[in-house]
């Protein structure tokens, strides 16, 4: 667990697509964490990414800051027509 103002180590995409090309070439976590210097958990949670994603680096999360405004305009105007729908049927049950 991380300690407060602990700062990580970050390593390139180039660096990393090497270490993992090794490692599926038949390598051990354990010897290419002593190689690079990088800790078993490291190289394990970039294969876990890669096996997820395709690959390193490319997939950015979070939604996109251009559609922010779109995005709300349409989910308001969804609960409106839901709204109305359930005004409908509460005078249909009286």
């Amino acid at each position: 667990m991380a300690s407060k103002g602990q700062k990580f180590k970050r390593y390139n995409l180039e660096f990393k697509l090497k270490v993992l090309k090794e490692y599926r070439e038949g390598s051990t976590e354990g010897y290419l964490s002593q190689k690079y210097n990088v800790p078993i958990g490291t190289i394990s949670t970039w294969e876990q990414i890669a096996k997820r994603d395709g690959t390193l680096g490319v997939a950015k999360k979070g939604r996109p800051k251009d559609m922010k405004n779109k995005d709300y305009k349409e989910r308001y105007e969804i609960l409106k027509k839901f709204q109305d729908f359930l005004v409908k049927q509460e005078q249909k049950k009286k």
